[in-house]
């Protein structure tokens, strides 16, 4: 009679375990391991040395556009931008995303004189290519 008893209770408990351990697996944060994607293009302002005057205007080639998962501290990755200034981050879940680009501190309140300009993104279903606002950075 006690073995029986223990048998479902070790029966019970591995229930118990494995629909928590399923419960955990659904909620996954924000990052890689989805079906959709975001795809955005950064756009370069050239100023004189003292930014009063705009020299050009032109889509960013070979500039680091980096993304943050979430309420994340820190970057998870960094795409260069094409010969068009395109960039894209692909295979990522549902959530909030930061994406950001480095770009001269007109002000120059930076020590190191830059600063990031971000733009948020959600992605609020699966298989969804999110159109980013267009990131301005200052050169």
């Amino acid at each position: 009679m006690s073995y029986k008893i223990f048998a479902i209770m070790k029966y019970k408990i591995f229930i118990v375990f494995t629909v928590i351990a399923l419960s955990f697996s659904c909620e996954k944060d924000e990052g890689v391991g989805g079906t959709s994607e975001i795809i955005g293009r950064l756009l370069v302002r050239n100023y004189d040395s003292n930014y009063r005057n705009l020299i050009s205007t032109y889509y960013g080639q070979d500039e680091d556009v980096f993304i943050v998962y979430g309420n994340d501290s820190i970057y998870a990755d960094r795409f260069r931008t094409d010969e068009n200034g395109y960039y894209r981050f692909q295979y990522l879940r549902k959530g909030k995303y930061t994406l950001y680009a480095y770009s001269e501190d007109s002000l120059m309140l930076s020590p190191s004189g830059k600063k990031a300009v971000k733009v948020e993104v959600e992605i609020t279903e699966g298989h969804q290519t999110v159109q980013a606002k267009t990131i301005v950075i200052l050169k």
